[in-house]
C-alpha cells in the first residue's frame, strides 16, 4: 500500500467508494495475451516455492486459465470459501478508502493490465499482480481474517498518526512475506509471487537477510520499492501473524515513539537470522531470471 492517492475525491466514472466496473468485455486479446504469458511464466517458477495455501487458491480460482479472469466469476467462488470479493478500482486509493475496504472483506484491484514491454517491472500496481497475486491467499480462512483485521486497524491507524508504521506492517508481509514450513521456506507475498525475478532472487540469493517476524521490528523496518528487498521477514504460519494482528497496537505504538527507524538492509543483535543453507525447494527451470 504505497504511494496511495491524496485526493479524497474519487475520479470521474467511479462510484463513491472509487469503484468502477471492471467491463470485463472490453480486454483486448492483447490484453488477455499479455495475462496468459505472466501467469504461465509464473506458474512454471512457483511450483515448491509458494507456500501451499496460494498454489491451492490458484487452482481453487482458475487463475492460471486463458486471459484476464472475471471478477464476477472469482467473487461468486471467492463469497463462498472466506466472504470476500474483489472490486474494480481506477488505480491506487486513498488510504481510508483501501482501509475501509479490507475491513468490509472487499479488495481493490486495478482493471488494467501492463503492456507486453513491461512483462518484468511496472511500479503500479495491475490487475495481475493485484488478482494473481493477492486475490489466491483471500482463499485461506486464516490469512482472509488477517487481511480483514488489517483493514480495521488501518482506520485505527489513520487516527492515531501511526500509518507509516502499518504501511510497513503490509509491505512486508502481504507483499513481501516468507514463511516457514517443514519443507523449507516459502513465499506468500503478492509482491514476490507475481515478480519472476524476485520469486527467485527472496529465496536463492545469498545477499537479503531473512529475518524472524517481530511485530516492532517489521514496523520499525524502511522498504524499498525500486528495487528487490534486502530484507525478507519470515512468520512462523498465518495463526501467528493474525494474532499478532488482533492485538492492541496502542502499546505497540507507544514503545515505536521511542525508537528510531533500523536502517534499510541493516541486522540488529536480536534479529533471528535464518541461513539460506537450512532450507530446502525446487530449483527453478533453467534460464529464469
Amino acid at each position: 500500500m504505497d504511494g496511495s492517492r491524496t485526493s479524497l475525491e474519487p475520479p470521474p466514472g467511479a462510484n463513491a467508494d472509487w469503484t468502477i466496473d471492471q467491463g470485463w468485455e472490453t480486454y483486448s486479446p492483447a490484453e488477455h495475451k499479455v495475462w496468459t504469458t505472466l501467469c504461465e511464466r509464473q506458474t512454471a517458477l512457483l511450483g515448491g516455492r509458494a507456500c501451499a495455501p496460494f498454489l491451492r487458491g490458484l487452482e481453487a480460482l482458475d487463475l492460471h486459465g486463458e486471459g484476464i479472469p472475471d471478477f464476477r466469476r472469482i467473487n461468486a467462488e471467492l463469497m463462498a470459501m472466506t466472504g470476500w470479493q474483489v472490486v474494480a478500482v481506477p488505480g491506487l486509493v486513498p488510504d481510508a478508502v483501501f482501509f475501509e475496504h479490507l475491513a468490509n472483506r472487499r479488495f481493490p484491484a486495478g482493471r488494467f493490465i501492463r503492456t507486453p514491454d513491461q512483462l518484468d517491472y511496472l511500479q503500479e500496481p495491475d490487475v495481475f499482480h493485484d488478482v494473481f497475486g493477492h486475490v489466491p491467499m483471500l482463499t485461506d480462512p486464516v490469512f482472509a481474517d488477517y487481511m480483514a483485521a488489517y483493514g480495521q486497524g488501518g482506520l485505527r491507524a489513520l487516527s492515531k498518526g501511526h500509518l507509516a508504521h502499518l504501511a510497513r506492517l503490509y509491505w512486508h508481509t502481504v507483499e513481501f512475506g516468507l514463511m516457514r514450513t517443514p519443507e523449507g521456506l516459502r513465499i506468500y507475498g503478492a509482491g514476490i509471487v507475481s515478480s519472476r525475478a524476485e520469486t527467485v532472487f527472496c529465496l536463492d540469493d545469498p545477499s537479503p537477510h531473512r529475518l524472524d517476524f517481530n511485530l516492532i521490528r517489521v514496523m520499525r523496518t524502511p522498504y524499498r520499492i525500486d528495487d528487490f528487498q534486502p530484507t525478507y521477514f519470515v512468520i512462523p504460519s498465518f495463526e501467528d501473524l493474525l494474532a499478532a494482528s488482533l492485538q492492541d497496537f496502542a502499546p505497540i505504538y507507544d514503545a515505536l515513539e521511542g525508537l528510531a527507524d533500523i536502517p534499510i538492509g541493516a541486522t540488529i543483535s536480536a534479529d533471528g537470522v535464518i541461513q539460506l543453507g537450512n532450507q530446502t525447494y525446487h530449483q527453478p527451470p533453467s534460464g529464469a531470471q
